[in-house]
């Protein structure tokens, strides 16, 4: 088949990395893919620089009225994209305001499915970025059931579509995965020498550090054990880092924490081999992350807060310790004190990956039955 993919993102993070893995693995699969998005492309490197661009120079209302309106070119290079293609079905990676999909959609009668990875309308309007409130949950609405299907990442962002007024057979859930190189065996070694890791107990962290993902709890659980043979391997960049940095040099442990900056995925399943603990200390509540399936595929242990959607993933004491309100120093504690357990939740963890595919392979197969019953029926 022929995907037309529609997407509004130029961040170089997570999101680039979604959008590359599962394009990838349906290239793989034999389809033709077929990107229309903004200029930046598949081969950008990653990197935590901020791109608030129109947002620091117009205000809030303002800007948001532009990003609706960005939805007009977009929609007229998606229009003349899908003209020279003539696509199967549209793919479309959600973002607020962003009806280009949906106007082509009607326009064309091509089938959309919509991938949608936050709700946009409410998280914006929670941390205070949103002016227009009723305006963007209206425009969310509206291309949430405008979609043939849409595919959150969790169950509890499916319950965000649900409340939308998407029928539950226009739902399927498809959590996020990892690729194929994440599953091969990985030597710690090369990484661990980089960094003087040799002979220490690793407590690892990947991805873009924000404010929201508790890392200063990590600096602090390393303070307060007093013991020399941890290090705490932060693998990434991002706006919290400096901060980070700042509180690991008032506590002492300083020379206790690496900050890696910017890793590139070919490099990052050697990373993540290195370390003894995967850490999430926190999760955004309707999210998939992207690091605990890769923690999960190297066969790492895991802690992580004990929220419904991490609990989608794993299972407590089984593959995963998660923890609840004011429990992950307790449970950390419980980790670093044991191998045996560290060595069966990792273990465990990884056959959970294996077991349901949380693989962009698996992932792609998903979307590939979808589009074909939705090809079957237009």
């Amino acid at each position: 088949m022929k995907f037309l993919y529609s997407h509004r993102t130029r961040a170089a993070d997570g999101q680039r990395v979604h959008i590359r893995a599962l394009t990838q693995a349906l290239e793989a699969r034999g389809h033709d893919i077929v990107m229309c998005g903004p200029d930046a492309g598949e081969a950008q490197k990653l990197d935590a620089a901020s791109r608030k661009g129109l947002t620091a120079l117009l205000p809030a209302p303002v800007y948001e009225c532009a990003e609706y309106g960005y939805s007009l070119p977009a929609y007229r290079r998606l229009k003349a994209a899908a003209v020279a293609a003539a696509p199967d079905i549209l793919y479309e990676r959600y973002n607020l305001y962003f009806h280009a999909g949906v106007w082509l959609k009607r326009k064309t009668g091509l089938p959309l499915i919509l991938e949608v990875n936050a709700p946009l309308a409410e998280e914006r309007a929670e941390h205070g970025k949103l002016a227009l409130t009723s305006f963007a949950r209206h425009s969310q609405q509206r291309i949430w059931r405008a979609a043939d299907m849409v595919l959150p990442v969790t169950d509890v962002l499916a319950d965000y579509v649900r409340a939308a007024g998407v029928p539950e057979a226009r739902i399927e859930v498809i959590q996020n995965g990892v690729e194929e190189s994440f599953l091969a065996s990985q030597d710690p070694a090369p990484v661990r020498a980089r960094y003087g890791l040799e002979g220490k107990l690793v407590l690892g962290f990947s991805g873009f550090m924000r404010e929201w993902h508790g890392l200063d709890r990590i600096i602090e659980f390393l303070a307060d054990s007093r013991r020399d043979d941890l290090q705490v391997l932060l693998v990434g960049d991002g706006p919290a880092r400096e901060g980070l940095e700042k509180l690991a040099r008032e506590l002492g442990v300083a020379g206790q924490v690496t900050f890696t900056g910017v890793v590139q995925r070919a490099e990052m399943p050697a990373h993540v081999a290195a370390f003894d603990i995967a850490l999430q200390p926190a999760a955004v509540p309707y999210a998939s992350p992207l690091k605990l399936f890769e923690y999960m595929a190297q066969g790492k242990p895991v802690i992580a807060p004990s929220s419904a959607n991490i609990r989608e993933v794993l299972n407590g004491g089984e593959d995963g310790l998660l923890f609840g309100d004011g429990g992950f120093e307790t449970a950390l504690s419980r980790l670093v004190d044991d191998a045996d357990l560290r060595a069966r939740l990792g273990g465990a963890a990884r056959e959970t990956l294996k077991k349901r595919d949380y693989t962009w392979a698996g992932n792609a197969r998903r979307v590939e039955a979808i589009a074909e019953r939705l090809k079957a029926n237009s």
